[in-house]
């Protein structure tokens, strides 16, 4: 027993050394590795660096290539271009060369064309001038017979000019003769419808109102009308009988109404009914034997009133119809 209490107990092995050796070399590899990681970091960040710069130098380079081919191609155009005008002036030159040759070549011909013609040309200015010789002479001759006939003229002017005045005076007679055979007519008309004192004498027209010749919208003559137009008849009958042939005179009847429109189925306006009217009178005066050829028959409507009035005694004068011996 003593032996075995005498004995000692063997003792617990210890780990933590050989784990904190462990422990120690792994944290010695790690820092290792990062170390190693680090400076591969840094080489590499340096290597791309290096890498962005060249490739920046690499796309100055092409922009630099870029524009420097750019302007090679606008010079090679420049050039082409002026290749181009430089050709086409070298082509001009020689064409004008060539049209010079060919030019002296025909100057030189038509040189020896204008010495052929010379001598043609200076004897027909010698015939020309003999012509021109001659047309003076003639238009001298021309000239004296211009003079002599502007002596003529001026002779026969004032004889038409006498002829004129002689004619004017002729006229004026023939006028006032006409004038004294007007006042005869008149006199004579007085003294047949002196019973009529609605008819009258303004200046050298006779008036006589359309109440005494027609009803009221008609060109008819009334019995009474015709009655009163057979008794103008008979004063022109003797008057025209003594109105000498020559004079050129004529009996002119016009027919006037007044202002108040007309609108018939027989007449379109004032108008016409004013010509219908005095139609209707020249008409008469020929079946009666009058000549045609000494009669005028005239319309004016409502366009020449003797009373700007509106009455009835204002309308009543102006509806008329005159009759008036005049040179024709």
């Amino acid at each position: 027993m003593a032996l075995s209490r005498g004995r000692r107990r063997p003792q617990a092995m210890n780990y933590w050394p050989g784990f904190v050796d462990a422990l120690s070399t792994l944290l010695l590899v790690f820092t290792f590795l990062l170390s190693v990681f680090v400076m591969a970091q840094y080489f590499l960040a340096r290597d791309v660096g290096g890498k962005d710069a060249a490739l920046q130098r690499l796309n100055k380079e092409i922009e630099e290539l870029t524009t420097l081919l750019s302007l090679e191609k606008g010079g090679k155009a420049e050039a082409q271009q002026n290749i181009a005008t430089l050709s086409a002036t070298l082509d001009q030159t020689k064409r004008e060369r060539d049209a010079l040759a060919a030019g002296a070549g025909t100057a030189a011909a038509s040189l020896d064309a204008e010495k052929q013609l010379s001598a043609k040309a200076q004897s027909r200015v010698e015939l020309l001038n003999q012509q021109i010789a001659a047309l003076r002479s003639q238009l001298a001759a021309i000239e004296a017979a211009l003079a002599a006939q502007e002596s003529k003229d001026k002779e026969s002017q004032a004889r038409i000019a006498d002829l004129g005045s002689r004619l004017n005076v002729a006229l004026a007679q023939k006028v006032q003769e006409l004038a004294r055979y007007r006042s005869d007519f008149f006199g004579r008309l007085r003294e047949i419808l002196a019973d009529r004192p609605d008819v009258k004498v303004v200046g050298d027209r006779f008036v006589l109102p359309s109440e005494v010749l027609f009803d009221t919208g008609q060109a008819n003559l009334t019995p009474e009308g015709k009655a009163e137009i057979d008794k103008i008849a008979i004063a022109l009958a003797d008057v025209a009988k003594e109105i000498p042939p020559e004079i050129p005179w004529v009996l002119r009847v016009d027919g006037h109404t007044d202002k108040r429109p007309i609108a018939s189925p027989q007449f379109k306006s004032n108008w016409d009914l004013s010509a219908a009217r005095a139609i209707a009178v020249a008409q008469y005066l020929v079946s009666k034997g009058f000549d045609p050829k000494h009669l005028l028959a005239g319309a004016f409507g409502d366009n020449q009133p003797i009373d700007e009035g509106d009455s009835d005694d204002a309308l009543r004068r102006n509806r008329r119809i005159e009759l008036k011996i005049t040179e024709r």
